[in-house]
């Protein structure tokens, strides 16, 4: 068992985990959060070497979110991770051939190689075809690791951890998951539909109990924000970690790709009819599961930061002196960091410059440096580690 691990486990102290929403190359702007979350606490504690796997106790995300997840826990820095994107970008992005776009729009293969490279270099292996690549039970993993996917084949999303107590990470089993190449279960994170092909997992591979589950990209669950899904994995009796509870004990720092509402003032009822059904409602059904967790963390949490989810609801934000803004007892303390990609959240970031429409969709990488400014002028106005971070300092 990796020893590192089982000491963020089971350590004494107040624990601490980061959720990452997928959303393809807007991850960048995820990035560019968190890396003024790492810069501030570098400065507050003094580390000018600190990485996020230094402060995180567990990393989750789901597709994109999932790459910048693994990426942490294996060590790397956000300027290293930022590179990975700005660098790769329009590599991650290869266009298919003409007959595969029947398909899928893009090539999977550049992706699968940046993913190997990095995550291989990060966690020490060597750049050779001969040389085993990194598994999701590599020992140099800094945290616990979370990446959500959808099977396919088994019809259910799959949170797929190295908790080493996991049911199906036990070695003795022909098929532990803690075997499987990190970098194949990032990319099936992200495989998503009509974009990527699916990718086909080998379990026990060379036993008499082989087998292979087709997956696609985590977004296509309700868990496309996976903060609650963390929560229940390191609280549920089955997964084996028990961590206490209470807004003193337990942090969950959520972190999306951009916001908006796809509304359509005018809109009719003939409007709505199979193809338009087929093209809007499973961004829709997202967007909305996205939220509903969202919703519950700031009901179950002491929400000390996040953007208003509705009119009614509100932020839900914790205030002095106010009343209690639920009647459940907090489980954790709750920050949600996610930018307003609306016309007026850009020109309210000072960005008035930028076309909405450029920084809202997942394979948007010729804005790749408006996206970074997105992320970074939100960060600037929204990061405040004293009292965001208040009690995990």
């Amino acid at each position: 068992m990796n020893p590192q691990l089982l000491a963020r486990l089971d350590g004494p102290g107040p624990k601490k985990i980061l959720a990452c929403d997928g959303g393809g190359i807007l991850g960048l702007m995820s990035v560019e959060i968190l890396a003024q979350v790492e810069a501030g606490l570098r400065a507050r504690l003094g580390k000018p070497d600190l990485v996020l796997a230094d402060y995180f106790d567990f990393v989750c995300g789901t597709s994109t979110g999932a790459i910048i997840a693994a990426c942490i826990s294996a060590g790397m820095s956000t300027d290293r991770i930022r590179r990975f994107y700005v660098d790769s970008g329009q590599q991650m992005f290869d266009k298919a051939s003409l007959l595969k776009r029947l398909q899928y729009s893009y090539n999977d293969e550049p992706l699968a190689a940046k993913l190997r490279a990095e995550l291989d270099q990060a966690l020490g292996h060597a750049a050779s075809p001969a040389e085993p690549h990194a598994t999701l039970g590599d020992d140099r993993l800094r945290t616990l690791l979370m990446m959500v996917m959808r099977n396919a084949t088994t019809d259910s999303p799959w949170p797929v951890s190295n908790n080493p107590r996991a049911k199906y990470n036990q070695p003795e089993r022909p098929d532990c998951n803690l075997r499987l190449p990190l970098w194949q279960l990032v990319r099936a994170s992200t495989a998503a539909p009509t974009f990527f092909p699916p990718e086909v997992v080998t379990f026990a591979p060379g036993s008499d109990k082989e087998y292979q589950f087709i997956f696609v990209d985590g977004g296509v669950t309700t868990y496309n924000n996976p903060a609650f899904l963390a929560f229940q994995m390191v609280t549920a009796a089955p997964y084996k970690i028990g961590w206490p509870t209470g807004s003193d004990r337990l942090l969950i720092v959520s972190v999306g790709t951009g916001s908006v509402a796809k509304a359509r003032p005018d809109l009719k009822a003939d409007d709505l009819w199979l193809g338009d059904n087929a093209k809007n409602l499973p961004g829709a059904l997202m967007n909305a599961a996205s939220a509903g967790w969202d919703m519950a963390c700031r009901t179950l949490g002491e929400c000390r930061y996040g953007p208003p989810i509705d009119r009614e609801f509100g932020d839900l934000v914790a205030k002095p002196g106010m009343p209690a803004t639920a009647t459940v007892p907090k489980q954790f303390a709750y920050v949600r960091y996610d930018p307003d990609v609306s016309r007026a959240g850009l020109d309210a970031l000072g960005l008035g410059d930028i076309a909405a429409e450029k920084v809202q969709v997942m394979d948007s990488v010729k804005a790749i440096p408006e996206i970074q400014r997105v992320g970074k002028a939100y960060a600037a106005a929204a990061v405040q580690l004293d009292a965001h971070l208040k009690g995990f300092l």
